[in-house]
């Protein structure tokens, strides 16, 4: 007797099932990494959860970011913002520690994690970006980030910075695109199964 070599149904629908989950974290992993790399983002650590030590953590914010904007008017690019970040790491630990009332300040500059933030218009779905890095003291208090190139961060500056961001990104992280929300989800859900894997 011949072996029979065909597929159970239960094995054809596993397969197909296998199939489409490859098939949809590759696109996510090609729309989440799409996104990341137009965007570099701003990541501030508080020494602690205390009234006092988050309030410091808003000056900080606010010393860095007026700082910064003028120096990353030139960048046309997130390639060019780095660049330029990269040159100013000196002189942006010494804005952050202009506010931070002698408190240790360490400035990095590299990929982080972040998880799915919401911003006024648009989401970014979780995953690792390239990342500016303050942290005050321990670090052990709640953050704030936000986006600096483009500068999403200054309320005047965010339409016009949306705006030029390519068609691409604006597509995926725009809530006004349609079939953002199943798109979204997605991205979001492949790059934090990646992060829990450890594998991104």
């Amino acid at each position: 007797m011949k072996n029979k070599s065909k597929l159970k149904p239960f094995e054809t629908a596993l397969l197909l099932a296998l199939s489409a989950s490859l098939l949809a974290g590759a696109w996510a992993s090609a729309k989440g990494g799409h996104i990341a790399s137009g965007l570099v983002r701003l990541h501030v650590v508080a020494a602690s959860d205390e009234p006092a030590e988050q309030a410091v953590k808003l000056e900080v914010r606010d010393s860095v970011l007026a700082y910064l904007e003028p120096k990353l008017e030139g960048a046309g690019s997130a390639r060019e913002a780095l660049a330029l970040l990269r040159g100013e790491l000196g002189g942006i630990e010494a804005a952050a520690s202009s506010a931070a009332g002698g408190r240790e300040v360490r400035v990095e500059l590299g990929e982080e994690y972040y998880p799915t933030r919401e911003y006024e218009g648009f989401s970014l779905p979780a995953g690792r970006y390239n990342s500016l890095r303050v942290v005050l003291g321990e670090g052990a208090g709640r953050n704030w980030w936000c986006i600096v190139f483009p500068p999403l961060c200054l309320e005047a500056a965010s339409e016009e910075a949306f705006a030029a961001l390519d068609g691409g990104t604006r597509a995926i992280i725009s809530e006004d695109s349609p079939g953002v929300v199943f798109k979204f989800r997605v991205v979001e859900l492949w790059n934090e199964l990646l992060h829990k894997l450890g594998i991104e």
